[in-house]
């Protein structure tokens, strides 16, 4: 049973995936918002729904290890894995405004987190200063977005008709990643759990892996339909939202604990980040070789944490 909930769900997540990218690209056109601004907001608040509910779920149940975990490990997952796979198939050229915005944004959210976990708790007033400061980000960058593409020739009109149609695939599609995610995380858990597993390697593993299947599946799909902006936004989008909303929500309904087991996991989580600088500022791109030493990177670090 379990395995065939891991499977069944890890297939509702593809499809669910696709229907968000082409949706998210649509209501970009309609809304004159750029596609990399859609895939930091719309694709990524989608696809971190699955972390939001597990960790707060986690949290209320008495089990922060696994909450924070489950952070923790997305946020190395979103790069160690899905960037990893997704631009050995695709490569993919970057985009200014991600090396001169986007990407210094997540490494001061990943900063901010950082010196919160040496802090030792996250309590209500750290949730919503986490959530006051991801509403000025989604606020500045929108407007600012709209402005910079009233002129640009890539803005197709589209018909309400269309527009319609496409609310409906990203509502579809965030529906399927929800349902998705839960199937595959109930399976994924069970297996974890008859090898007898802990909370903290539970959470950075196994639910780690599963709540970032769905920016798998998104970022994937968008990078096969050359939505590359989409692909990219969708993971540095998702590890702001992963600090800032899921942490930020969690503690406003419960104060969170941070346990000295998860220090080896947040300075991984950094060395991450920091592996994408490189590639962001010198190459300009992200292709099959860096895929491959951030994925090998990646299985390290789930080897370590199963066996070490």
């Amino acid at each position: 049973m379990n395995l065939f909930l891991l499977l069944g769900g890890l297939a509702l997540l593809f499809i669910a995936g696709e229907l968000l990218v082409s949706g998210s690209v649509k209501v970009a056109y309609r809304f004159k918002i750029s596609k990399l601004v859609v895939g930091l907001t719309v694709v990524s608040l989608g696809t971190s729904a699955p972390e939001l509910f597990v960790s707060i779920i986690a949290a209320l149940k008495g089990h922060p290890d696994i909450s924070v975990g489950n952070v923790v490990g997305s946020n190395i997952a979103n790069i160690g894995l899905v960037i990893a796979i997704t631009v050995i198939f695709f490569p993919i050229i970057i985009n200014k405004k991600i090396v001169k915005v986007d990407y210094p944004v997540m490494l001061t959210a990943t900063a901010i987190f950082y010196f919160i976990f040496l802090y030792g708790e996250a309590n209500r007033y750290v949730g919503v200063g986490l959530l006051l400061i991801l509403a000025v980000y989604l606020i500045r960058i929108i407007r600012k977005s709209r402005v910079e593409t009233k002129a640009n020739d890539d803005v197709i009109p589209i018909s309400k008709k269309k527009f319609y149609y496409a609310i409906v695939s990203i509502l579809i599609g965030i529906t399927g990643l929800y349902f998705g995610s839960g199937w595959f995380l109930e399976g994924a858990t069970g297996l974890a759990k008859s090898y007898g597993l802990s909370d903290h390697v539970i959470g950075v593993t196994i639910v780690a892996f599963g709540t970032s299947v769905p920016e798998l599946a998104t970022s994937f799909m968008a990078a096969y339909r050359k939505h590359g902006d989409i692909a990219i936004g969708n993971i540095l989008g998702s590890n702001v939202f992963n600090i800032h909303a899921v942490i930020g929500s969690t503690a406003l309904v419960q104060n969170i604990t941070f346990s000295e087991s998860l220090s080896r996991d947040i300075y991984w989580m950094i060395g991450f980040a920091l592996l994408l600088a490189p590639a962001f500022y010198i190459q300009r791109k992200l292709n099959w070789p860096f895929g491959m030493v951030a994925l090998v990177g990646y299985c390290f670090y789930i080897y370590s944490s199963l066996f070490g």
